[in-house]
């Protein structure tokens, strides 16, 4: 009798246990059971069309980027910012760390850049569209703005272009936002991108990984919070120097960086 109730009570404790594993091996055979994956290059435009199409936003951010030491030792430096987009010619963005408190005001003629830390500001024409201020900041002045090309207007073209392969990886959460977690590969850099899930994708979090460099440092990019539909006032977009600051080389850039002067260069995503 003994022996017929320890038969039965494994009986019953095998077959969940063997019904999870055909389950199992249905999904992982593909037998039509599993639903179509979402595709992450859909996923992305979806993201662009729509942030694109976004004529006022407002953002915070948190950012972390990677150096490696000749030691071989990598270290994180972080930063937090805010800014202030009104399309197709406005930008007002603060960004602070440990190394540089920066401001950037651009009113589609003039571009201002102030590092409170310094007490100095850069300033340089710069008429045309935000699209074409990051540009200019980049080939002319070497700023690299990493996680500017989620806001550009074309933000499609620009992050599709040299990817070689793109995946769907799954769901995730952040800050407890439902995202679709997509994975993308380039010849120097992998990158990942997590769009909030719904009628609203927006970015959530970015992260860069350099795969030429020795450790694979990484940039991440969160966004905090996100708002449209804002009217800026005109003053919103006016850079007004503040009391004893003095007017200083576009060269002066590089002591505006997120890393501190002297960490290794050549290691940045």
């Amino acid at each position: 009798m003994k022996a017929n109730v320890e038969k039965k009570t494994r009986n019953r404790c095998h077959r969940p246990f063997a019904s999870m594993l055909v389950a199992a091996v249905l999904v992982a055979s593909g037998s039509g059971v599993q639903a179509q994956a979402p595709d992450a290059k859909a996923i992305l435009k979806s993201m662009s069309d729509y942030v694109g199409s976004q004529q006022t936003i407002r953002l915070t951010f948190d950012s972390d980027i990677e150096v490696i030491t000749p030691e071989l030792e990598k270290i994180q430096f972080t930063n937090s910012g805010e800014l202030l987009l009104s399309r197709p010619d406005r930008l007002r963005a603060h960004r602070v760390g440990g190394y540089a408190d920066v401001a950037l005001v651009f009113d589609g003629k003039l571009a201002s850049i102030y590092g409170k830390n310094m007490n100095g500001y850069v300033q340089f024409d710069a008429p045309g569209s935000v699209d074409q201020l990051i540009a200019a900041l980049r080939s002319g002045h070497g700023v690299a703005l990493p996680g500017a090309d989620l806001l550009q207007s074309n933000a499609y073209d620009i992050l599709v272009a040299g990817v070689q392969e793109a995946k769907h990886i799954g769901r995730g959460v952040i800050d407890g936002r439902e995202c679709e977690h997509l994975a993308f590969r380039n010849a120097d850099t992998d990158w990942q991108l997590w769009v909030e899930a719904g009628k609203h994708p927006i970015p959530c979090k970015m992260v860069i990984t350099s795969k030429t460099v020795n450790g694979a440092p990484q940039y991440t990019l969160r966004i905090k919070s996100w708002e449209t539909g804002i009217k800026p006032a005109a003053a919103d977009f006016t850079f007004v120097p503040p009391r004893g600051a003095t007017q200083i080389k576009p060269e002066a850039l590089i002591e505006l960086d997120e890393l501190p002067q002297g960490a290794p260069t050549g290691v940045q995503p």
